[in-house]
């Protein structure tokens, strides 16, 4: 009875293992190792008044080079199930795969080595990839809406929630001296049948600025966030985060061999 729980220490530091080695005990003779620092990421996309000014892709790095083999290999590869072609490189030009993604969602990768024979030794990967969106909009009495997409382009894992931050300045109407009004808006989440899951009302005085901070667990379709400018005469400016969040499936990172 007391190998018991020496037993059950043992299996749950193997299960840590994951991620790092594949077959290590490889009848046809190839040990697949791939090295990865990291495992998830964000994809930024930048608007400036409304337009889409710049989207940032983030890459994960792949290394094979502690992958041996008693034939000689031919292939490291990197299969990212999304019809595209799979990213190879053979072993005699190096042994680093990166991979860049500029879609948000759960990836599911597939890292192989191939060697002479044909013969090819799998290794599945869980990538994560939220996707942060910064929003400015300046000068204006109208502020376009920012649309939230946080639909996977892959139809796979749908996101854990959307975090939105949102201030409004009202500046100064004439610099140090002033001279404008109070401006009354209301920030509101609009969805595709145009209600309002979640509103707020502010008055945003002249040289201050206001701010609304929300998490929002509907990630299954697509909505607005308006910021409603109700009564006033000063122009305002209007800056936004918008995270869109995935639940922590990716693959453990092993940052040392």
């Amino acid at each position: 009875m007391s190998m018991r729980p020496m037993l059950l220490s043992l299996l749950l530091i193997c299960s840590t293992c994951v991620g790092c080695l594949s077959d290590n005990s490889n009848p046809e003779g190839v040990t697949l190792i791939v090295h990865f620092e990291e495992t998830n990421g964000t994809i930024v996309e930048s608007y400036v008044d409304g337009n889409l000014d710049s989207t940032t892709g983030a890459t994960i790095r792949f290394d094979f080079s502690n992958t041996v083999s008693e034939n000689q290999l031919v292939a490291f590869g990197v299969d990212l199930s999304n019809d595209e072609t799979d990213l190879v490189i053979h072993p005699n030009e190096g042994s680093i795969i990166n991979v860049e993604f500029t879609e948000h969602g759960i990836h599911d990768l597939v890292a192989y080595a191939e060697d002479e024979r044909g013969y090819r030794v799998h290794l599945p990967i869980v990538i994560r990839m939220d996707l942060r969106m910064d929003w400015t909009d300046t000068d204006t009495y109208n502020p376009s809406p920012l649309i939230i997409d946080p639909i996977p382009l892959n139809e796979g894992t749908s996101a854990a929630s959307i975090f939105i931050d949102s201030t409004v300045e009202n500046p100064n109407l004439i610099e140090n001296i002033g001279g404008g009004r109070d401006v009354e808006i209301t920030w509101r989440l609009v969805d595709q049948q145009e209600d309002a899951c979640q509103n707020r009302d502010e008055v945003v005085s002249e040289g201050e600025t206001v701010r609304w901070q929300t998490i929002h667990f509907n990630t299954f379709e697509i909505h607005e966030l308006r910021v409603d400018y109700n009564e006033g005469q000063d122009l305002i400016d209007v800056h936004q985060t918008v995270i869109i969040q995935y639940p922590q499936l990716e693959s453990v990172p092993n940052p040392e061999y």
